[in-house]
């Protein structure tokens, strides 16, 4: 049950405000945009962070829309039920501690396809081991294509297909609807690190598809780019939007007017994780085959697979 909480009401942004209130103001404004933008990208509803965070959905939405002074105290409960580091909801402090400031000056001139760019140099010199890898791995929203394409390569290779998805269920014991409403998603996490440990120890090859918001998670992306390639499973918002309701879950439309606008601002949310994959395959308005042969061109490094007699 969500309990009253201390300092609800108290807006931001009131009118005749001095220049240091105004200047407060709009910094509590970029702290909301952040705490709605770290929520959309690791998938979660209001509802869901409101059961975790133990806060109101109705001062949640004052917090995320900037109308409200939120203490330190309640800006930790928001962080711990997203399972980040407090410091990660304010908008100049992202890292910048932990990076010198001429390497933190460069990465800023950055745009977000060239921080990609940047991320996987510095991955491939200091983090990867050459012939060390173990597999594919697919990531991206539902309704991209990660099913039917890691399901089509496995079989055109002969490597074991893993839905990491199932692997957590079985490592937890429970499905990851029960495990999200009892554990959040710091019990998700944990598990999903477990799982993909598991399938990493337990299957020397495998095309691995991994959950869409396993991304918002640094250290077990982090793992996953070093021990597979990766892919990025991209498709227009309209495309994955249809290709979820074709399957005949219709969830993502009841109850949501703006569900298209959710899931088209989930992809950028979540695009700069996204584009540190090694390769990005667009499944936009192409067949199965078609894509499949993409993916095939880099079978022999990721899966050790060969075409024929050597």
């Amino acid at each position: 049950m969500n309990r009253p909480q201390p300092g609800e009401g108290g807006g931001a942004g009131e009118p005749g405000q001095t220049p240091a209130e105004s200047a407060a103001s709009a910094y509590i404004a970029r702290i909301a945009d952040r705490i709605k933008s770290i929520r959309i990208r690791r998938g979660m509803t209001r509802k869901l962070l409101s059961v975790h965070s133990e806060i109101s959905e109705r001062y949640l939405s004052q917090i995320e829309s900037g109308q409200a002074n939120i203490s330190v105290a309640l800006l930790w409960r928001v962080a711990h039920a997203m399972d980040v580091e407090v410091q990660e909801l304010l908008p100049d402090c992202q890292n910048c501690g932990q990076v010198p400031a001429p390497l933190f000056g460069i990465l800023k001139k950055l745009d977000p396809v060239q921080l990609a760019d940047a991320g996987r140099v510095l991955e491939r010199e200091f983090f990867t081991e050459s012939g060390k890898l173990h597999g594919m791995a697919l990531i991206g929203l539902r309704g991209a294509g990660k099913s039917e394409l890691g399901r089509a390569l496995s079989r055109r290779t002969g490597v074991p297909y893993i839905n990491l998805v199932e692997v957590v269920e079985e490592v937890s014991g429970m499905d990851v609807g029960e495990l999200f409403s009892l554990g959040g998603q710091k019990a998700y996490r944990r598990y999903e690190r477990q799982a993909l440990d598991k399938v990493t120890e337990s299957t020397p090859r495998a095309v691995v598809e991994a959950g869409g918001s396993l991304v918002t998670r640094n250290e077990t992306y982090q793992f996953l780019l070093q021990h597979y390639f990766t892919i990025w499973i991209n498709a227009a918002p309209e495309e994955h939007m249809a290709r979820v309701m074709a399957q005949g879950d219709f969830r993502p439309m009841q109850g949501h007017g703006d569900a298209m606008e959710d899931l088209k601002r989930i992809l950028r949310e979540r695009e700069p994780e996204y584009r540190l994959a090694h390769r990005v395959l667009d499944t936009t308005g192409r067949t199965v085959d078609g894509c499949l042969e993409e993916l095939m061109d880099h079978a022999h490094d990721a899966l050790g697979w060969r075409s024929g007699p050597e």
